[in-house]
C-alpha cells in the first residue's frame, strides 16, 4: 500500500508559496518524519513536559509531538496571528482552497501533525486524520470527533469490549488532550519570534477545553439532523 498523504501549501504576503507533505503510513496512520539530527532544544522530552507523561520513564529523548511541528515552526515564526494566508490542501480525495488568517492556518496543519504523531496520548485522534477535513467548523468538529468516537464503540463491542456511549471516555480524552496543548503552548513560547503558532495551539485548544463540560450540550445541537432515526419504526 501507498502512504497516504496530505499536503498543505501556504502562501504568505511577499514570500514564495511553502509546501507541507504529511506521509501516513497507509495502516497505521503514523507520521512519518525525515531523520534529523540537529533538533532545537525546545523538542526535547524534558523541555516542559506534558504532566503524567507516557514516555517520561522511556529512553524517548525528544518529545514525539514537538518534533513533528518543528517544521512548521520554523515556517510559522516570523508570520502575525492574523496576517492572511492563501491555502491549499491537498487530500487523495480532493483539492481545497481558501484564504485564512494566518493562526487558523497552522492551527489544521498542527491539528493533523498532532494526531498522527508517536505521542501514545493522541493516537486516538488517528482516524479523523484518515478523513482530514481542514479548518473545520466548530460544528464539524464536534459531528466528526463523536462520530468517530461512537463508530470506535462498535468496533469494541464487535472484539469483545464493554462500548462507552455515554461518552464519558470522550470526555476524559479531551480533558488530557487540554493537558498536552498547554504543555506544548509553553513550549512553543520558548521558540517563536511572533504569535501565530502558539495562537494555533490556543485555538485548537479551546475546542479539547471545551469539549469535556458540553459533550452534552454540542451533540443534542445536533439532533435536529437525525429526525428520521427517531421516527417509530414502521
Amino acid at each position: 500500500m501507498k502512504p497516504l498523504r496530505i499536503i498543505y501549501q501556504f502562501g504568505a504576503e511577499k514570500q514564495a508559496p511553502v509546501s507541507f507533505v504529511v506521509e501516513l503510513d497507509p495502516a497505521t496512520l503514523a507520521l512519518t518524519l525525515p531523520a534529523n539530527s540537529g533538533l532545537p532544544e525546545w523538542t526535547r522530552l524534558a523541555h516542559d513536559i506534558c504532566p503524567d507523561c507516557p514516555l517520561a520513564t522511556t529512553a524517548t529523548s525528544h518529545c514525539p509531538m514537538a518534533t513533528a511541528l518543528v517544521e512548521l515552526l520554523e515556517f510559522s515564526r516570523q508570520i502575525d496571528s492574523f496576517a492572511p494566508l492563501n491555502v491549499a490542501v491537498t487530500t487523495p480525495e480532493r483539492e481545497i482552497r481558501t484564504t485564512a488568517p494566518a493562526q487558523r492556518a497552522i492551527a489544521a496543519l498542527m491539528g493533523l501533525l498532532i494526531a498522527t504523531c508517536a505521542c501514545p496520548d493522541v493516537a486516538w485522534l488517528r482516524p479523523m486524520a484518515r478523513f482530514h477535513l481542514p479548518l473545520a467548523s466548530e460544528e464539524e468538529t464536534i459531528y466528526r470527533a463523536t462520530s468517530m468516537y461512537l463508530l470506535a464503540q462498535f468496533f469494541r463491542q464487535k472484539h469483545g469490549a464493554s462500548p462507552d456511549l455515554s461518552l464519558a471516555g470522550l470526555r476524559t480524552r479531551y480533558e488530557r488532550l487540554h493537558e498536552i496543548n498547554m504543555a506544548m503552548a509553553a513550549r512553543l513560547r520558548q521558540a517563536i519570534e511572533k504569535d501565530a503558532s502558539v495562537n494555533a495551539v490556543i485555538l485548537l485548544d479551546l475546542f479539547a477545553k471545551a469539549m469535556p463540560y458540553s459533550v452534552d450540550e454540542s451533540v443534542a445541537e445536533l439532533e435536529y439532523l437525525f429526525s428520521a432515526y427517531l421516527a417509530p419504526d414502521r
